[in-house]
């Protein structure tokens, strides 16, 4: 029964149009209605806690890190390397796309603020080079949702924090993940490609790809600091967050020489926008979350899946189908905020790794961005592409599917996680 309750009240309020942290607070208080437990002051110190963490700070500074490459030049110069290395391939473009989705992935860690810089730059580009349009579009969409999943990953931080799990070893494990996320995108538009029947441009000389890449070196080294300070133990995530933000911060206006006065005002009033939502969501997971903890609903959803306890890779194949259908439509973070206290908790008790079970949360979660009616990435490739939704939706199915097949072959072999995982703890 209080599975009912907290799934009638959460979706009735979303339903009606409630914003989400909302929904998620009234939920909990329809919780506190059915256990007969009213009590405002422990509403209003479980909306305090949720927001008074300091793993979560990690999450301003990351969004300020993402929001200050793309004003000072960052991500501009990253394309501009990867163009340099692989634009002259057949649909060289496409592939320009993958690798700088893959770089900035391992910067930023938002796969808003890197969709919008890829399709800011390249969908115009490969307009103007004659791609087809649902194609480039849903490239550069599948291309931005390796940000969650390569370090630093934002979406890893909320998580660990509201799984307690530890938040480093999720940002080693999506390594390996994320680079085969590349890696399929490179198969799938390598099949894409062979139809198309543009000519080619020159391969970039020596010299050009030489001044791209010092041109791009300082931007390079972002991910080498965040991924070594955080494997030897120099810092922690909350830390490499600031490392990511300051250094962001220097070489946009001590190097490039981009990030004017206006530019920055511009880019922190953003990241404080986008901050505001996520920690208000945090705060009111929290109110829900304690609730569905004292109303023992994972106790009961374990029992609904008690057939399946002796069968981790069962299990985890029948919550990554749950959440297939749950990020159709919801976002990413109120998929972790909801769902994450509850299912975690279960894989741990039939064996399943947590940071192995953290990672394909988050993966199946990140697919649900490019996945309609929601799809928060397709939204913004369409609202800057101009684009229906239809026109997306055709153009990601491709990418979507091979998604699917890396979901099967990481249920299927979960060491392809775990083994890279024990090696960099």
């Amino acid at each position: 029964m209080t599975v009912a309750v907290f799934l009638s009240s959460l979706l009735g309020f979303m339903a009606f149009g409630m914003p989400i942290a909302f929904a998620l607070i009234l939920t909990g208080v329809a919780l506190m209605w059915y256990l007969e437990f009213w009590d405002v002051q422990l509403l209003a110190q479980n909306l305090l806690a949720g927001a008074d963490s300091f793993p979560l700070l990690a999450v301003p500074f990351f969004i300020l890190a993402g929001e200050l490459m793309n004003a000072g030049g960052i991500s501009r110069r990253i394309i501009a390397m990867a163009q340099a290395f692989v634009g002259h391939k057949r649909g060289g473009l496409g592939f320009v796309a993958i690798a700088a989705a893959v770089l900035l992935a391992s910067m930023s860690g938002s796969a808003l603020a890197d969709t919008a810089a890829l399709a800011t730059l390249l969908l115009p580009m490969m307009r103007q080079r004659g791609y087809p349009l649902h194609a480039s579009a849903g490239l550069v969409a599948a291309g931005g949702i390796i940000a969650p999943i390569i370090p630093p990953s934002m979406p890893f931080v909320i998580y660990g924090v509201v799984t307690n799990t530890s938040i480093s070893q999720l940002f080693m494990a999506g390594l390996v993940p994320g680079l085969i996320m590349g890696g399929g995108l490179i198969l799938a538009w390598s099949l894409i490609a062979r139809g198309f029947t543009e000519a080619a441009p020159a391969k970039a000389s020596p010299e050009v790809r030489r001044a791209a890449l010092v041109d791009g070196a300082s931007a390079l080294m972002l991910p080498v600091i965040i991924v070594g300070g955080l494997r030897f133990g120099i810092f922690t995530p909350t830390e490499a967050a600031v490392v990511a933000a300051v250094y962001a911060l220097g070489v946009s206006t001590l190097l490039y020489r981009e990030l004017s006065w206006t530019t920055l005002v511009e880019a922190m009033t953003r990241a404080s926008r986008t901050t505001a939502s996520v920690m208000f969501l945090c705060a009111a997971a929290t109110v829900s979350a304690y609730m569905v903890t004292l109303a023992q609903l994972p106790e009961e959803i374990a029992a609904l899946l008690g057939p399946l306890a002796n069968h981790p890779q069962l299990l985890v194949a029948a919550i990554m189908l749950l959440m297939i259908a749950v990020g159709m439509v919801l976002d990413l973070t109120p998929t972790i905020l909801i769902l994450a206290p509850v299912l975690a908790p279960i894989a741990a008790k039939a064996g399943v790794d947590p940071v192995y079970f953290g990672v394909m949360f988050v993966l199946i979660g990140s697919i649900g961005l490019i996945t309609p009616p929601v799809g928060t990435v397709l939204n913004v490739v369409g609202g800057i592409g101009r684009l229906r939704m239809d026109v997306l939706v055709r153009g990601v199915m491709p990418f979507f599917l091979i998604y699917l097949a890396i979901v099967v072959l990481l249920i299927a072999f979960p060491s392809i996680v775990t083994v890279p995982l024990a090696w960099l703890r």
